[in-house]
């Protein structure tokens, strides 16, 4: 791993994410190949990592994924040899990564590499600004797989998807296009796979040069009260006693 600003994660290495510094922009990337499937490792990295994050706040974020995959979303190979502790863990972990992203102080920019599906989508909604490829796949995939959702997961998608895209894309488990994703406005972007890391770097610079302080301020003006509510849901989530 190349990490040109260490202070955030301190001296445990990733085996999951990559940090890196790009000119006062960090950028956060998931890389577990082939497509970034959330595993207990990479929840726990993801939730430490944002942690530190927001004790010590970048001037921006920007988060990736590999080259065609944002993240697919939990590993549905893993899942089913996992104990009952570890399925907490797990719902811990996505209600963690979720708020988490969601209530970083500092601008938050989604570069959706690729396809983004189910907790993969949840992850990109977490953004202030999303830029998806134009060739990924992308949606809510939960209720098809058997899948529920934990509550902090659920509560960032019923807060920044309209009632339509909620209900197109949650109830409707549809994989779309990144221009449909745009059209319901769930994306803000949908640009050519190789431009999309460039175009949230860029637009990550230009959140980064407004006053800190009052975009944090401002930001949890937007979202503290839905953060609270939802942290509240999470610490008595049923799926801690019972997955389904």
């Amino acid at each position: 791993m190349h990490c040109a600003r260490p202070a955030p994660v301190g001296s445990q290495a990733l085996n999951t994410l990559t940090l890196t510094d790009r000119d006062g922009v960090v950028v956060l990337a998931a890389d577990r190949p082939p497509v970034n499937a959330m595993n207990l490792e990479l929840l726990e990295e993801l939730v430490m990592t944002v942690d530190r994050l927001a004790a010590d706040p970048p001037r921006a974020l920007v988060l990736a994924g590999r080259s065609g995959a944002f993240s697919a979303g939990l590993d549905l190979k893993a899942v089913p040899g996992y104990s009952a502790a570890q399925r907490r863990e797990m719902v811990r972990g996505i209600n963690g990564m979720a708020l988490g992203v969601y209530g970083l102080p500092c601008p938050v920019v989604c570069a959706i590499t690729g396809h983004a599906i189910a907790g993969g989508f949840v992850l990109a909604v977490c953004g202030d600004h999303r830029v998806a490829s134009s060739e990924g796949r992308y949606g809510l995939t939960e209720v098809n797989v058997g899948g529920p959702y934990p509550q902090g997961a659920i509560g960032v998608v019923r807060a920044e998807l309209t009632p339509a895209a909620a209900r197109i894309l949650v109830l409707g488990n549809l994989l779309v296009g990144a221009d449909e994703c745009v059209r319901l406005g769930a994306f803000d972007e949908a640009v050519e796979p190789e431009a999309v890391v460039d175009q949230a770097l860029e637009v990550a610079r230009e959140l980064g040069e407004l006053p800190a302080d009052v975009y944090a301020r401002t930001k949890a003006e937007l979202r503290a009260d839905t953060l609270a509510r939802l942290r509240e849901a999470a610490a008595a989530d049923p799926l801690l006693e019972q997955w389904v």
